[in-house]
């Protein structure tokens, strides 16, 4: 049995979200979390999972979300990132189901002085759900983590009240992921705050679960945004089953991974840290800035091996009079980046053991 017998193809959410991640902690994989800034990413993210039958986490930033908006709208108020979210929500929504795959439609980092941002994709949550009877998006990130623990927890708590009620999953942040991403710097921040202490996995577990089980969080254990020279980044992933293991007996539960965490700052992580955090129940890990390289890659490999067709409109090593129309095309180069971004998907997928599991 996959999963495509126990959930539907197309943008999923409530419980069949909570079925998704159920199934990835049980039968150990998790999903890659794509971030997009584009019709085109997202085609090629939806693309690379379909080709090698497996779910897909579709997430904008706050940035990415603006970005797809367009550059030319204000973003005074937010305005643009939530018109971007909503938008691209809708046209994953729109195309999803033809690619056969249950896709997790998600929101990135949303940090205190965002939080107009995510209001603005919850009320169109909301209102989705009173005309549908699910939420427009499966996923939200509130990453409070700069904030003290106390508040941290207590903002979640608020929004994780309105969120069960449309049955919208919340992931969480607790303790820093390391970096820069998206205009967020982090490099700087202390050592310790790197590493969640099992206490604070704990008083969240607790807080949420009385509301809902619709909650994930992104534990630190050393990650780092962005891409770096192998052995500049310790991780310890091990920290993650420590994690488990005192959820599990401060509160006699059964499950041996209670928790679902999140993988944060992944990109050029080992293949055996990867596959001890999923192994300690790490059902998502967010890529971005592996990608990022990827789609620009094909766009450089073929202006590299195209260079003198792309000089002029007409005039090109065949002759001074031939047309180059085919080699300008957009939907030529783009469709380049499509295709190294989607191997690059392709290879997160089977680095967490997300392939042939529909």
């Amino acid at each position: 049995m996959g999963l495509l017998d126990i959930v539907p193809a197309g943008v999923i959410t409530g419980d069949n979200v909570r079925k998704v991640f159920a199934y990835a902690s049980k039968h150990g994989f998790a999903i890659p979390a794509i971030n997009c800034t584009s019709s085109s990413t997202i085609n090629a993210a939806l693309e690379a999972a379909r080709d090698v039958k497996s779910p897909i986490i579709i997430q904008f930033s706050q940035g990415g979300a603006a970005f797809y908006a367009g550059k030319g709208i204000s973003n005074t108020n937010q305005e643009a990132s939530i018109l971007g979210a909503v938008a691209g929500a809708h046209h994953v929504r729109a195309v999803a189901k033809a690619y056969g795959i249950p896709v997790i439609l998600h929101s990135d980092h949303c940090a205190k002085k965002l939080l107009p941002w995510f209001d603005g994709m919850l009320a169109a949550d909301e209102a989705y759900f009173a005309q549908h009877g699910e939420p427009l998006f499966s996923s939200h990130m509130l990453d409070l983590s700069e904030e003290s623990k106390e508040e941290n927890i207590e903002t979640c708590v608020k929004y994780l009240h309105r969120m069960a009620k449309i049955n919208c999953h919340l992931e969480m942040e607790i303790g820093i992921t390391g970096g820069e991403e998206d205009g967020v710097d982090n490099s700087e921040v202390d050592n310790a705050s790197l590493y969640t202490q099992p206490q604070d996995i704990l008083d969240i577990y607790n807080a949420f679960s009385k509301i809902t089980d619709l909650f994930s969080i992104a534990a630190a254990f050393g990650n780092v945004h962005g891409v770096y020279a192998p052995g500049n980044v310790k991780l310890h992933p091990e920290l993650l089953g420590k994690h488990q293991a005192y959820v599990k007996e401060q509160l006699k539960l059964a499950s041996d991974k209670p928790v679902w965490f999140v993988f944060h700052g992944g990109s050029g992580s080992s293949e055996h840290d990867i596959q001890t955090a999923v192994n300690f129940g790490v059902v998502k890990m967010n890529v971005d800035t592996d990608t990022q390289w990827a789609y620009w890659e094909g766009i450089k490999n073929f202006y590299e091996s195209k260079k003198g067709y792309l000089q002029a409109q007409v005039g090109n090593p065949d002759g001074a009079s031939k047309p180059n129309k085919k080699f300008y095309d957009p939907r030529v180069w783009v469709r380049e980046a499509e295709k190294t971004m989607l191997t690059r998907v392709q290879q997160a997928c089977k680095d967490l053991h997300n392939v042939n599991v529909l």
